[in-house]
């Protein structure tokens, strides 16, 4: 259980960096960012892999870069569903969800790792 908070924290975290960085991403307080990376986590999780399958010929087609847009569409469904967090533009989805996929990935890093948790 306190692997995942950290992992919840960690991604809220990336958010924020996300937010700061990218023009045209708003978040209204700390507890909207925080909802945010809960539901990004969990449409990750969900929405994401159901799309992924669907997509999965237009991914090989090119090389994986459209896994990218995959990415941006979750973040603007984070957007519609999470009142407090905006992403205005497709365009700003894409490169947020570009730096997020970096910061992610340094955040994941950072976190527990998977043998830490058992």
């Amino acid at each position: 259980m306190g692997a995942l908070l950290i992992r919840w924290v960690l991604n809220t975290l990336a958010l924020f960096v996300v937010a700061s960085l990218v023009p045209n991403f708003y978040y209204r307080d700390w507890i909207a960012l925080a909802i945010a990376a809960a539901v990004l986590g969990l449409l990750n999780a969900t929405v994401k892999p159901i799309l992924t399958f669907l997509t999965f010929p237009l991914t090989v087609l090119t090389l994986g870069l459209f896994l990218i847009v995959l990415n941006a569409l979750m973040l603007e469904l984070t957007d519609a569903i999470v009142p407090g967090f905006d992403v205005r533009g497709f365009g700003w989805a894409l490169v947020g969800a570009v730096i997020l996929a970096v910061v992610s990935s340094i955040t994941n890093a950072i976190g527990p790792s998977r043998e830490e948790k058992r």
